[in-house]
């Protein structure tokens, strides 16, 4: 049976952690590695996280040089045949999100599966802002700045060995950057799981301010000429009204 490592980075998340851990230890897959690296948290986090200790895999709570920092140090510990990430504000729709994933790795043979995501309101994590739907995804998308759910994407542990761990001089697409990486450089393969596993509540680093906005799209143009993707700004500044629209089909409804 293949062992799953989660991790997950935090750091003064003590108004969402646990939510975010209860998603994960409420898993019906039986061979699951929980690791939670923390960035030396002073709100009570890491009390919320002690609650738990007993279940958690690995726990390290200690300063960083940001979150994707914390993503490799999580990495560099895990023991699973397939890393997957959950960051601290988000959640897993249902228990059975983790038997999906492994079971999308054994029908296709690939080495990274990912799916679909809602975003949610913060306050009221059953409200969806937004949709993101990754089904037609394809590796040409890259150019345009379009990338995979981050949340959703489960990849091999043997790709990182192979092929690096997140570049530490973005800020805020390291993300992009590896899928970048891994998907249009390396050429690794990858599935889609074609259904909603995670609530990402609104209002992350990335999707926070006009300027974070521009900055992300100028570490997108960045990743991109680094791994040999043609592309510039008005590409990437392209895919805004496509996004608006998501927005707008997705409205105020519910997700159960």
């Amino acid at each position: 049976m293949k062992k799953v490592s989660v991790i997950t980075v935090c750091f003064n998340s003590s108004k969402t952690i646990r939510d975010t851990v209860e998603s994960v230890l409420a898993q019906d897959y039986p061979n699951i590695e929980y690791i939670i690296v923390d960035g030396g948290s002073t709100d009570g986090t890491m009390d919320i996280v002690c609650e738990y200790r007993h279940k958690i895999s690995h726990v390290i709570s200690e300063p960083d040089r940001g979150i994707y920092d914390a993503m490799n140090k999580g990495i560099r510990v895990s023991t699973g045949d397939i890393v997957g990430m959950l960051n601290s504000d988000d959640i897993y729709l249902d228990s059975s999100v983790i038997s999906d994933i492994v079971n999308q790795f054994d029908l296709s043979n690939a080495d990274s599966v990912y799916a679909d995501l809602v975003i949610v309101d913060r306050k009221n994590i059953y409200k969806v802002i937004r949709f993101c739907s990754s089904k037609n995804f394809t590796v040409s998308h890259l150019r345009w700045g379009w990338m995979i759910p981050h949340p959703t994407f489960f990849v091999k542990r043997t790709c990182y060995d192979a092929f690096g761990l997140y570049k530490l001089d973005y800020r805020v697409s390291a993300d992009f950057e590896m899928i970048a990486r891994l998907f249009w450089k390396k050429g690794i393969s990858f599935s889609h799981l074609s259904r909603c596993i995670v609530r990402m509540r609104n209002g992350g680093i990335s999707t926070t301010g006009f300027l974070w906005r521009i900055h992300q799209n100028l570490e997108i143009v960045r990743a991109c000429k680094e791994n040999g993707i043609y592309t510039n700004i008005f590409f990437i500044l392209f895919k805004v009204p496509f996004k608006l629209l998501e927005y707008f089909k997705s409205g105020t409804k519910n997700v159960n």
